[in-house]
């Protein structure tokens, strides 16, 4: 099975995937070459050491060519992976005692804080209100700036952020809204600013 070019309409990450699963060693190279930046961010997110975080995303992706005869045809990949990164973190957060000690991967923390470049679309007063939107998001609990995250950035739907964060699809929701809410005590009159701001979160 030959994998076509990168910009093939055909180069989709169920093809990717599938391409793996029969052993395609361009599929799995190119899988990797698209989604090691965003993992690794995603990684720094959770643990503030970079090079464990690129170990980290490199075992996941090694796991996935050794065990590649027993992957599974109908994952979403992009969820897939940044699960498979966070449980690899939260394993070694266990064992190396970087933050405290817990078997629960809930206990890791999300450490990303949100930044906006300035866009040339915008005015000062804009960027202005831009800013201090990002403060508010980068004041929101750990959970509910990483459900944020994984929701408006990655675009995971509620289902696959409920299985990352290993809670229900209730629970979610209800992480998403408090988180809105949130924000939008301080901001109330900018709704439509807020949507813009996670569409550009990086």
């Amino acid at each position: 099975m030959k994998i076509l070019p990168l910009n093939s309409e055909h180069s989709t990450d169920t093809y990717l995937w599938n391409g793996i699963i029969s052993n395609d060693e361009s599929a799995f190279s190119e899988l990797f070459e698209k989604y090691y930046p965003s993992l690794v961010s995603y990684g720094n997110s959770l643990m503030p050491f970079s090079e464990k975080v690129k170990d980290c995303v490199q075992d996941v992706f090694v796991d996935i060519w050794v065990y590649r005869a027993n992957l599974n045809k109908s994952v979403v990949v992009k969820a897939y992976l940044l699960s498979c990164v966070r449980k690899r973190i939260a394993r070694l957060h266990e064992r190396d005692y970087i933050f405290r000690q817990s078997s629960e991967i809930g206990s890791v923390e999300f450490l990303l804080n949100f930044s906006l470049e300035k866009d040339d679309d915008y005015d000062e007063v804009m960027f202005l209100k831009l800013t201090q939107l990002n403060q508010l998001l980068n004041a929101l609990p750990a959970r509910q700036k990483e459900a944020l995250y994984l929701r408006y950035h990655q675009n995971l739907s509620i289902e696959q952020i409920s299985e990352m964060l290993d809670v229900n699809y209730q629970s979610t929701k209800n992480l998403l809204h408090r988180a809105i809410l949130n924000i939008r005590k301080d901001w109330q009159t900018h709704s439509v600013l807020i949507f813009l701001v996670l569409s550009k979160i990086c």
